[in-house]
This record gives structure tokens, sequence and C-alpha cells, in this order.
């Protein structure tokens, strides 16, 4: 008796896994190229745009390229940059970098717009849907589709409860969505994405990739302190010296502010919480003046990948491309990733519309030579040694050497410097670093965990299966606890992982409830042990698109 579940099956031309600004540019791009493709996107979050927090700095340059006349389809790009200041901060003051055009010009935002990006993947779903494109939000690519050494598309999660019989909920299984050619466009740690590099070996030879876990609010302030389009960067305090990190602040939209923090998931301290820092920044005096007054509006987290050039897979496999930052495509010294994401998502659809033109193809051969020969490729060449510097040198003089590459050498240094380890390799265990007493939450500027992550709309259905787990349960007592006294409590930025004690013993209580799909966990739990598994489509947080 055969125990393979039957599935029902789609069939296009093209598939492209996640509604970002790189599948979305992708599909627009396939559509230019291919006019009679059948072109299908799928989205795990509840609409385009609902897995995307607002408040970000674009360069324009990707969309003028995929869409010359923007401007006229009414663009969501409304407040450009009038302003900005990057600040080395202390414990009570901050430092002007000054000459930020000649010193930093990677960081320089001129042209440049303050956005929702949110908002912008809507118009951008919008723009591709009006093109004959199939977008189906709420359908969740749970693993690889892979016949005959290539792969032939992604089943989807679950489809949620038909009924709830004597043995508990019956869940409709996952469709097959099968296509000639499949667009990885997932974002940071992509859950399809690593099971397609692991099977392909595409890491073979690079760098491993290292990560940032950004932490954002969006804030309503009064309209007197408003000032729509300034931006301002900040790295130092409160971060030690060997933890790479820093804040960003944005005025944009209608009494709207951007806030938020990075911090560099490669540090060492296994006490440290990237929530708490992010939060005790909004204490300092050059952040504190822009918010009080104000109230928060929208919380939420997302693993970025900071790797940069050298941390780049092979870019094309047996049936398909990776795209965005399923990849890695994240420009670090700029601080920004969405015109890069747009610029890989058209690279890889012009190699596709190539692929699907020539006789039985089995991988868009021409897409590492088209990124090759492009701006994108020049742009990450040129900043390829400035995160490297930070974590080999810490941020003073990793500071200083991004001056000395970005000015004397224009980033064309006659060397590469290289990411050294994973950053789940680079935590010590709890005795070796010191504890960090962290303020209480005034309720004004700085507030509790459970307050923010209410703030996500973060929803998964009660009836569907944990997609959190433990490969192996027993190592957490004596790994996670044992050595390093639960660090996923601290690193995690929705409040899902507690430790508890019962029974006179430690446990890990899973609040799988509460996860925003930042992917951090799975990226620095020291020994791999947490497995991200896809949740049921349309659960996770759900960011306000239009704001």
């Amino acid at each position: 008796m055969s125990t393979e579940i039957e599935r029902e099956e789609m069939e296009f031309d093209v598939l492209i896994v996640g509604g970002g600004p790189a599948g979305l540019s992708a599909a627009i791009r396939l559509r230019q190229l291919l006019p009679d493709a059948t072109i299908c996107l799928v989205e795990k979050g509840s609409e385009i745009g609902a897995h995307i927090v607002s408040g970000a700095v674009i360069e324009p340059r990707a969309l003028a390229e995929l869409l010359p006349d923007w401007r006229e389809r009414n663009a969501p790009l409304n407040t450009p940059v009038t302003g900005e200041k990057i600040l080395f901060l202390t414990g009570k003051r901050g430092f002007s970098i000054p000459f930020i055009d000649r010193l930093m010009p990677a960081m320089a935002n001129h042209g440049n717009y303050v956005v929702s990006l949110g908002a912008l993947c809507r118009w951008l779903g919008a723009q591709a849907e009006e093109m004959g494109i199939e977008i189906y939000p709420g359908f969740a690519a749970a693993e690889p589709f892979i016949e005959n050494g290539r792969l032939c598309g992604v089943i989807t999660g679950d489809m949620g409860v038909t009924r709830t019989g004597e043995h508990g909920p019956n869940f409709a299984p996952g469709m097959i969505l099968r296509a000639r050619q499949t667009i990885l466009s997932e974002g940071a740690r992509g859950s399809v994405s690593q099971r397609v590099m692991k099977h392909f070996d595409l890491r073979q030879g690079v760098d491993p990739q290292t990560y940032g876990l950004g932490i954002k609010e969006v804030w309503e302030i009064p309209a007197e302190n408003h000032r729509p389009g300034f931006v301002q960067h900040s790295f130092g305090w409160p971060l030690d010296n060997g933890t790479y990190g820093g804040a960003w602040l944005y005025h944009f939209g209608e009494n709207l502010v951007s806030y938020g923090f990075v911090t560099g998931l490669d540090y060492d301290n296994s006490w440290l919480s990237p929530f708490q820092e992010m939060q005790r920044v909004k204490t300092h005096p050059e952040f504190a003046k822009h918010l009080e007054g104000g109230r928060r509006l929208i919380y939420g987290a997302r693993a970025l990948s900071e790797g940069g050039l050298q941390s780049l897979p092979r870019l094309s496999f047996p049936g398909g491309v990776l795209a965005g930052d399923s990849a890695g495509f994240l420009n670090m010294p700029k601080i920004k990733g969405t015109h890069t994401a747009m610029k890989s998502g058209m690279l890889a659809a012009e190699a596709v519309a190539e692929a699907l033109g020539s006789e039985g193809p089995d991988k868009a051969t021409s897409y590492t030579r088209r990124f090759k020969g492009s701006w994108l490729f020049r742009e990450l060449f040129e900043a390829r040694n400035i995160r490297p510097a930070f974590a080999r040198w810490g941020t003073r003089l990793g500071a200083l050497y991004a001056g000395i590459d970005s000015v004397i050498f224009r980033g064309r240094a006659p060397w590469t410097l290289h990411m050294r380890h994973t950053d789940h390799d680079a935590l010590k265990p709890a005795n070796e670093t010191k504890p960090i007493a962290y303020p209480k939450p005034d309720g004004k500027l700085t507030f509790d965990l459970n307050s923010s992550v209410f703030l996500s709309a973060t929803n998964h259905e009660e009836d569907q299966p944990v997609h959190l787990k433990l490969r192996d349960p027993s190592l957490w007592n004596a790994v996670n606890w044992g050595l390093y006294r639960s660090p996923e409590s601290r690193y995690c930025p929705a409040g899902v992982y507690e430790a508890v004690e019962a029974d006179k013993e430690m446990h890990l209580r899973i609040n799988a409830q509460n996860c925003v799909h930042c992917k951090t966990c799975d990226i620095k739990d020291p020994t791999q042990n947490i497995e991200w598994c896809v949740p049921e489509g349309g659960g996770g947080p759900n960011y306000p698109v239009g704001m």
C-alpha cells in the first residue's frame, strides 16, 4: 500500500517564490521579456507586503531601469532625502561624521527616497498583476520539489484544517507547483533556498554567510517635530567595540518615523539581547529628541544577509536561480538592499528568459555572467571588504579601515578580506562573557517584549503543527542551558523561547504563536538544533502595508 501523499498540481513556465522587491521585479521583467509565458508568484504572507516593516531608504536606480515611467505610474516614492547625519555614539554624546559624501560616499543619500517598503511592494504587486502575472499570497513554499536532479518547483505547506476528527485536526496536503524554471527570492535564510543550496552544494568554496538582526519600530510623532526626509545613522554605544551594529532613524510619510537597530549576529556575548540594545538606544539624547511625545504604531524584526560578495553562493542550478537576500545581495556599507534585490531579480529574470528559449533548459547559465557585467557586481565588489573589516578589527578600527578603503582605494584595494566563521560559532559560553544589566522599560520611549510583539499583529492558527522544533531535545538542557544559559531567550525578538523551571529541572518553552519569522533562531542557535519549519501560509506578522 502506497504511503505517498496525493497532491494537486499546477504547472507554470516560471514560478517565483517570495513577494518582496526581488521577486516582484523578476516577475515584471519576465513579463516584459516573455509576453506569453505563464508566470506565478507565491508569497507566504497574508498579502503582498504583510511581512515587510515600513520605513526604508531606497536608491531608485533599479526601479528606473525596471519601470522608467515609475513617476507617472504613481510609485509611492514621496519623501526625498532632505538631510542626513552619521553619528558615533558614546553613552551621553553623539559625534557627527563630517563630509559624508567624501569620507563615506557609500552612505550618502542624495537623490534617494524614504519610503514605506510595504507600500512599494504592494505597488509593484499591482503593476505585476496588471501585466497578467498570477500572484498567490498566503501560499507558503515549504520544500523544494526535485525530480531527476533538477528543481521542478516547490511543494506548498499544508493548506489549513479541513476537519477535526477523533485523532485531531486533519490538514489538506500542500500542492505541487511545477515550473520549467523557479526563481527563489524568499529573503534572508529562506527555507527552500537553504535546502536547495545544500542539495546542489551551492556554497562550496565561498565564505560563510553572516547576518544581522534588524529590529524596527514605526512611530507617529507631533507634526512640529517632523522633518520629512531626514535620515540619521549611528554606530558605537551601546554595543562594545567587538560587536557590530548600529541604529537608524528616518522621517517619512505623514508625521512618521522609522526607528531601528541592527545587531551583527556574529556577536560573542551569550548575555546580549538585541531587543534590549535596540530599546536603550532610544534613550540617547540624539534619538530621544526625535521620538518624545510620539507613539509607537508598528514593531517588527527580520534577519539581513550581510556577508556581501564573498558570501554569495553559486546563483544558478538545474531548474532555477537565487535572487535578492536569498542569495545575499545586500550592500552593507550603504545599509541598503532594495535596489540590489530588485536588480538581482531583473538579472535573474533575463537569464531565465534566455534559458526558456533554449532547447531543454537545465539552468539559467547566463545569470552569473550577467551579474558580473552589471553595476550590481561593481557595487558589491567595491563594498566587499567593509563588513569583514569590522568582524576582524572591531568597531573603531573597522570604521577607520572603511574610511581608508572608501577614500583612498575607492573600494578597489588589491586584497580581499574574508569572514572566518559562521555566526553561531562565534557565541561564547555564558561563564566566559559578562552579563548585561538592562534598564526596565519606561512605557514612553522603551517597552517590554510582549507589548512590542502585539504591535506586529502576529498570528498563527492554534491548531496547526508547531513550526519551531528541536532536532535533538536532549541537547537543549546540556548545551543551551548548561553552557550558554538559554541564549535563544535573549536573541529572539519575539519572546518565542523561554527557559522555565519545572520539577527542579530547566526546560525550554516554545511560544511558536509569537514568531515574527525573523529566522534568528535558525541562524544563531549554537548547535544548529532549532529547526525553523515553514508554517501555514498567511501566518506570522501582518504589518500595515500602506503606512
